[in-house]
């Protein structure tokens, strides 16, 4: 799924009742769970780059929204408790 077809509402949706979502960006394969309000952890699944990235980054709503109309291969999952 693109996001062409995956508006942010339904993002955010899906992501406060506690889905992880799978998100290629540039690239890299990314997992994007929310911790707790404006509080979102964005983790490095797949990097075949060469780089300092952080494996795991905390990051807020802001960037959700802004990282969204980029995202491609959007795939979604039930959080593991």
């Amino acid at each position: 799924m693109n996001h062409n077809d995956y508006s942010f509402e339904q993002l955010y949706k899906d992501l406060s009742n506690g889905y992880q979502i799978y998100y290629t960006y540039m690239g890299t394969r990314y997992l994007l769970s929310k911790l707790k309000q404006n509080c979102y952890s964005r983790e490095i699944v797949k990097f075949d780059g060469k780089g300092p990235h952080p494996k795991t980054q905390i990051i807020t709503l802001k960037t959700v929204m802004e990282l969204h109309p980029f995202m491609e291969d959007i795939e979604y999952k039930i959080k593991s408790l």
